[in-house]
């Protein structure tokens, strides 16, 4: 296959638009993690140069107990936030898709807690949990009186905090519900107006023709939910530091201490590594599963 010089000068012509990105992704994409996989296989502590030492650091995270204790504990506030921020989020949107008064002010209040800066958050929901002086619990006190029961501990318990955290995380739904409204907006009115004809009321409505129309949606929410999870640092460094007792003690956190803390940058590397295979296991069986029940018009 031979190409002419107009071709070749269109390619030299393409390249050269191209090379910002191509450069860019070179060097702060593509060469870091080229050398995070090296570093993985290294004994390197930033301040002295890689020795590499082969599948070591996989070894040792093996029988690494705080590796494994991290890691349980992200899954399992990915359990319980990642289904919580979906129902809900979803549920806003259904009552923001109703036509009422003052629609378009109900969605920017919504919306608003995502531009929250994450320092701002924090302190805001440090104050809110706090057990004795937050206004969480002085809204519960009352109710919980009733019934001889103590206010939640939140923030200062390794039962509570993880779940706190996860109740947390609905504060910044902002955008999932956005991209639903988007989804229930392309869901066509002749369907809703043939299901009603058929007798099928608001449920059935919401289960027939709502959810599977914007399964794609919510099966995209799903898969940037899972990512973005596995990944939580910033509020439980600023919240909890880790405690109590290791309790909110973050898979990303541990990476972090062991990068920049105990100057393990290798340990850390392969820590990543890890990290991204749990990320691909996870959505690769959510991708598996959506050819049950994520409904793509057309097919």
């Amino acid at each position: 296959m031979t190409f002419t010089r107009g071709e070749i000068r269109n390619l030299f012509k393409g390249l050269a638009f191209l090379s910002p990105w191509l450069i860019g992704f070179s060097v702060f994409m593509l060469l870091p993690i080229v050398l995070s996989l090296y570093y993985s296989l290294s004994d390197y502590n930033l301040l002295q140069k890689p020795v590499f030492i082969g599948t070591e650091n996989y070894r040792a995270l093996a029988s690494d107990g705080i590796f494994w204790h991290s890691l349980r504990v992200t899954l399992l506030y990915a359990a319980v936030s990642v289904p919580l921020g979906l129902f809900m989020s979803l549920g806003v949107a259904l009552l923001l898709n109703v036509k009422l008064f003052a629609q378009p002010i109900f969605r920017t209040i919504i919306f608003l807690p995502s531009l929250v800066p994450t320092i701002a958050a924090a302190i805001l929901w440090r104050w809110m949990f706090n057990q004795r002086l937050g206004i969480i619990n002085g809204v519960l006190a009352p109710v919980l009186g009733w019934f001889h029961l103590p206010t939640p501990p939140w923030l200062d318990s390794s039962n509570w905090v993880v779940p706190s955290l996860a109740l947390m995380s609905v504060w910044s739904a902002g955008n999932t519900v956005v991209i639903y409204l988007a989804g229930l907006q392309d869901v066509p009115r002749d369907l809703y107006e043939a299901a009603e004809l058929d007798g099928a009321g608001p449920i059935r409505r919401l289960w027939n023709v709502t959810l599977p129309m914007i399964s794609p949606v919510i099966f995209f929410n799903l898969i940037m939910a899972i990512i973005g999870i596995l990944q939580v640092f910033d509020t439980p460094f600023m919240m909890t530091k880790g405690g109590p007792n290791r309790a909110s003690y973050f898979y990303t956190y541990y990476l972090y201490d062991s990068a920049f803390t105990y100057l393990k940058m290798g340990y850390a590397s392969a820590m990543a590594w890890i990290q991204l295979l749990l990320v691909l296991a996870l959505t690769g069986i959510a991708f598996w599963s959506s050819k049950r029940w994520v409904y793509y018009q057309g097919k």
